[in-house]
């Protein structure tokens, strides 16, 4: 027999399971061909089985809100603990990312991607070839420089923040936000297309009339530009 508790932990599962495979897709649009869909849904619904044993109602979030950030930080892990990326191109994501500081530092304004690859003395087709390397390999990531997974303490009374780290968190979110909305219009666009409305590249490019590839290179100019402005909140570490 089951008791009301196991009933309704496994309720939500069920129920949710399809979340589960919605996040794995997007994510996978944007992971190397190696990663198959089926060990982010294996890690993904242990994320899932997490969420529904801690899930507490009584803290204001939905359930799907909470499993979902579980979700992705549980299939962000696995990624990440599998990581094959060579260390040049996590060498080339940091030298792009102070190039960009540089240009912009000097000239107060938008680095531009034929500035950017002049700078780095490769042409734009080699500076776009290394975009695509550095977010394919998950050297440049939304979820990584946002530190989604974070969030889900505050979820959690046991393990909460405490109050010098809710106030460094919301000053990482606030100079994020500040930061997006100094960027080109395009970048911002595929960035709330990508992030917000959760469409994949290919599907942005149908929005936006342009290739799957172009949408790859502005999504990663984006990110690289967000991280060369964050300086002071990432890590240059070998992963970012």
């Amino acid at each position: 027999m089951y008791s009301r508790t196991e009933v309704d932990h496994t309720r939500l599962v069920d129920e949710h399971v399809p979340l589960v495979k919605r996040i794995a897709y997007h994510l996978l649009a944007r992971l190397p061909a190696n990663v198959q869909v089926d060990d982010l849904i294996q890690s993904g619904v242990i994320g899932l089985l997490e969420a529904a044993r801690h899930y507490d109602p009584s803290q204001g979030a939905s359930f799907e809100t909470y499993a979902g950030i579980r979700i992705r930080g549980a299939m962000l892990d696995e990624v990440r603990r599998s990581d094959w990326t060579p260390r040049s191109v996590h060498r080339n994501a940091r030298r792009i990312s102070d190039v960009i500081r540089e240009i912009e530092g000097r000239e107060g304004r938008v680095a531009s991607g034929a500035e950017i690859a002049q700078a780095l003395g490769v042409d734009l087709e080699a500076y776009h070839d290394m975009l695509r390397d550095a977010v394919g390999c998950r050297v440049l990531g939304f979820d990584d420089l946002c530190d989604t997974d974070a969030d889900v303490d505050n979820f959690l009374p046991s393990q909460g923040p405490t109050p010098q780290e809710s106030l460094t968190r919301e000053n990482f979110r606030q100079a994020l936000a500040d930061h997006i909305d100094t960027l080109p219009e395009r970048e911002r666009l595929i960035l709330s297309l990508y992030y917000d409305d959760e469409l994949n590249l290919r599907e942005i490019g149908e929005v936006l009339g342009v290739s799957e590839s172009r949408v790859c290179q502005i999504h990663g100019q984006a990110l690289v530009r967000l991280r060369a402005r964050m300086s002071e909140w990432v890590s240059d570490g070998e992963r970012v």
